[in-house]
């Protein structure tokens, strides 16, 4: 169940004094069960980019296969695609709408064509999936924390079981403790499932920790696509770009700079105090 683009380029207002290219010339593929991370400044093309993955937007040319079918042949099921390929966008608690949490959840499975009865067993399974506390299912959306609506946003596309879950900035706007805990069931979701997670994330320490392969955004063009230790390699080009490295690059970096015997490809708080230890005993 793959998704690959070739040669996608997207122009938004065509023809008008507002034109701009968003994507230039996009050639990618993300299989299954892969981790990915997409980051870039804010205006990379990063969301124009996710959006094209479930066909929310239309290339202005190139094609885009999705489990080795070109989206935008004549005919192609885009309701299909849609249920397969889910999209949380950034702040998802504005798209909450129903009475309460269980009836908001099984809105896209009922959009579905599914009974009553499977759309509740599907939207109580997604919500403990994302650890959604029980004796909340019958409360309004709109009485729960900031925490508990993106979890509860997150169910509703999960209940509709698709293949990829693409996530931008699910975070946002979280305290680190409610941030660490949608990422770590993310990440729960990933390992049991072979769910493929698409993440696009501000935080250079997030997408470390969690992804096995980064796409860096820029001007619409991919800039890198590689393992995260072989991307943060570049800090020195991603900083031009106003991007950075985890902050344990850095510390690495100025580590080896004064002396210290250590590799400097640590992208995480444990590999770095690993590596550390390692010196120490060498």
């Amino acid at each position: 169940m793959s998704i690959k683009l070739e040669h996608i380029n997207y122009i938004y207002s065509p023809g008008t004094a507002y034109e701009k290219q968003a994507l230039k010339d996009i050639s990618l593929e993300i299989k299954q069960g892969e981790f990915v991370g997409i980051i870039g400044h804010t205006g990379s093309g990063k969301s124009t980019l996710i959006q094209h993955f479930n066909g929310l937007m239309k290339a202005t040319s190139g094609a885009l296969y999705y489990d080795g079918k070109n989206i935008y042949e004549t005919g192609y099921n885009m309701k299909e695609l849609r249920s397969q390929v889910g999209l949380v966008f950034q702040y998802p608690e504005h798209q909450l709408f129903e009475v309460d949490v269980i009836s908001d959840v099984c809105f896209g499975p009922k959009n579905q064509g599914l009974s009553q009865e499977e759309c509740e067993k599907r939207a109580k399974e997604a919500l403990e999936l994302v650890g959604f506390p029980e004796k909340y299912y019958k409360q309004s959306p709109f009485e729960l924390s900031g925490g508990q609506k993106r979890r509860a946003a997150i169910a509703g596309v999960l209940a509709m079981r698709p293949k990829v879950l693409v996530l931008d900035e699910p975070t946002a706007g979280l305290d680190p403790r409610g941030r660490d805990e949608i990422l770590d069931q993310i990440e729960y979701l990933h390992k049991n499932t072979n769910m493929t997670v698409i993440l696009v994330s501000h935080s250079m320490e997030d997408i470390a920790r969690y992804v096995d392969r980064i796409i860096v955004m820029n001007h619409g063009e991919k800039m890198f696509d590689d393992v995260p230790k072989a991307v943060f390699a570049h800090y020195r080009e991603l900083e031009k770009v106003g991007l950075a490295a985890p902050q344990v690059t850095y510390i690495m970096h100025a580590l080896k700079a004064h002396g210290m015997d250590v590799h400097t490809d640590a992208t995480t708080v444990e590999e770095a105090a690993e590596e550390i230890m390692r010196s120490f005993h060498d």
